[in-house]
């Protein structure tokens, strides 16, 4: 059994730090969940910061009447552009959850400190940025081709979002694997 261990080593230590670190970050952010709507019922800040910037991103390609409210049962944020209710952002979309995988397999891998941090930051941006730019896709395509609103939601948006961190993490793990070879 000992030999076993020894032989698996280096996958048992990705398995538990992978594991490790996103039930960590995972129980700390549904945390800060629990407490802040406990207190407001209202969206997170995170989420309401990411409806706010997809409304100023819209702006910036000229859509006028662009508007982020708050949805009245408090538990999202409404997109609308000239009164039409084009997306409702909820916690899901804030990119938290995904930022908090890309950050467990990264340190499941983790490599110099510096450049670990580096690309931990580099990385969280890269996926905060696309979701930004996954959310104002979406909103332009229901206003524009509302008949592809369900393949763009459903298909089209998950693949985007994962897909960069997919790669991400390729580009990780070749980094990673140089720094193993010097």
């Amino acid at each position: 059994m000992l030999r076993l261990f020894r032989q698996y080593r280096h996958v048992l230590r990705f398995i538990f730090i992978f594991l490790g670190s996103y039930f960590l970050f995972s129980s700390l952010y549904n945390g800060f969940l629990i407490l802040y709507e406990s207190e407001n019922p209202v969206p997170d800040p995170l989420t309401q910061l990411v409806a706010r910037q997809s409304g100023m991103v819209m702006e910036g390609l000229g859509f006028e009447q662009v508007e982020v409210i708050m949805h009245y049962t408090g538990l999202s944020m409404k997109l609308m552009v000239d009164g039409y209710f084009l997306a409702g952002i909820v916690e899901g979309c804030n990119s938290a959850s995904i930022i908090i995988l890309f950050t467990s397999f990264v340190l499941a891998f983790f490599g110099r400190a510096w450049q670990t941090l580096l690309f931990l930051f580099a990385g969280s941006v890269i996926i905060y940025s696309i979701n930004i730019l996954r959310i104002v896709i979406l909103a332009v395509s229901i206003y524009k081709y509302p008949q592809y609103s369900g393949f763009m939601h459903s298909v089209f948006f998950p693949i985007a979002i994962y897909g960069t961190v997919f790669i991400l993490w390729l580009i990780w793990v070749r980094i990673y694997s140089q720094w193993k070879k010097h």
